[in-house]
């Protein structure tokens, strides 16, 4: 047995999936990382020092390759092994650790038997593994970066397989393959496009990570139902992937605060600092934005110049200014109490349903409170 072999059986053990085991320990990571990767900064996490396989060998390469760790390969349209020095600004692509990406695998409920179209090919990591286990006729994947889907064609075809590859926007499926047992989307979304819908059978699933604009994130696992809506809880799992791009915020202009009419909050602003409590308010106000810092907290949106913040006051409690036609902090308040009058439940405790007409999230059970999202 190689070296490279032995880290894959070792990458495998500490997985522990004994459904994508085999697969685990026949796809070479390696492959997929390309001639670099991203190492962030430890002490900024906008910036990002490439690490070349010809400048560390390849023992600590393999070795890097074998860890169960996301790489990023791409930061704002740049490759890692085009870059010249330290590169400033968000990711744009990444091999997604293993475990990550079997733990999504396994959470789409894929089996011997199904087809699935992946949203999203990345690096091709988890498209190769999805080959190996049910044959690459039985795999799509759509990319909407020509250069990264390029690259991981290149990978795919050195690891054996030629599954259907195909470049274009995501969100709109690929409906010449259609209908697929299972859909999954390796990149997040604020809601769920309709084209997937229209792509996957009835009994089949869609599995996303979801995001919004404050930052709220949760994992929906949804089935489709014979007439064309689908239903779902979200998972225990908080799984995160990039955000679509088309689905990001837009850019927040200067903020003014202390505006509008002020009274007092009911609830303490610092709720905001867990991720449930964050993806409950995002759910009330689907079009704002959060910022904070240690004493004041801020929503906007953008949209309709609407904004609200909130600092403590002299009596013990908290200010609560607000100023345009929505009263964010109002809505945001009455989401809180009312999960919080729940008992605080994790995002699994909440689940999605979508009709024609709308997509809502649920509390509790499907004809419990509910907020519709930004469909």
């Amino acid at each position: 047995m190689s070296g490279a072999e032995r880290l894959r059986c070792g990458l495998a053990d500490g997985i522990g999936s004994s459904g994508w085991r085999k697969a685990l320990e026949a796809t070479p990571r390696e492959l997929f990382l390309g001639d670099a990767v991203y190492r962030a900064d430890e002490t900024r996490g906008d910036l990002w020092t490439p690490v070349r396989r010809a400048e560390v060998g390849a023992d600590e390469w393999l070795a890097l390759a074998y860890t169960d760790q996301t790489w990023v390969t791409q930061v704002e349209g740049v490759l890692a092994e085009e870059a010249t020095g330290v590169v400033t600004g968000s990711p744009g692509s990444s091999s997604t650790a293993p475990g990550l990406v079997v733990l999504m695998l396994e959470a789409a409920q894929i089996t011997e038997g199904d087809t699935v179209l992946e949203i999203g090919t990345g690096t091709g990591y988890s498209t190769s593994l999805m080959c190996h286990r049910l044959g690459q006729e039985a795999v799509t994947s759509i990319e909407h970066d020509r250069r990264i889907a390029a690259r991981a064609r290149k990978a795919i075809t050195k690891a054996g397989h030629t599954p259907t590859l195909a470049v274009g926007d995501g969100l709109h499926g690929y409906a010449e393959n259609a209908e697929y047992d299972r859909l999954i989307a390796t990149c997040s979304v604020r809601v769920v496009p309709p084209a997937w819908m229209w792509q996957v059978r009835a009994g089949g699933t869609i599995t996303a990570p979801m995001w919004g604009w404050m930052g709220g994130v949760a994992f929906a696992h949804l089935t489709m139902a014979d007439d064309g809506t689908a239903s779902g809880r979200f998972l225990e799992n908080d799984l995160y992937f990039m955000t679509a791009r088309s689905h990001l915020a837009p850019p927040r202009p200067p903020i003014e605060t202390g505006t509008g009419a002020a009274r007092e909050s009911r609830i303490d602003p610092a709720i905001l600092d867990e991720e449930v409590a964050v993806f409950v308010a995002q759910l009330a106000v689907p079009a704002a934005q959060l910022a904070s810092s240690a004493d004041l907290t801020i929503l906007l949106d953008v949209g309709t110049g609407s904004r609200a913040d909130v600092r403590p006051n002299a009596d013990g409690g908290w200010t609560v200014h607000q100023h345009g036609p929505v009263r964010l902090w109002d809505q945001v308040e009455e989401a809180i109490l009312t999960w919080q009058g729940a008992g605080c439940p994790h995002q699994s405790g909440f689940g999605l349903t979508i009709t024609r007409e709308r997509q809502y999230v649920w509390l509790g059970e499907p004809d419990g409170p509910s907020w519709d999202l930004p469909a």
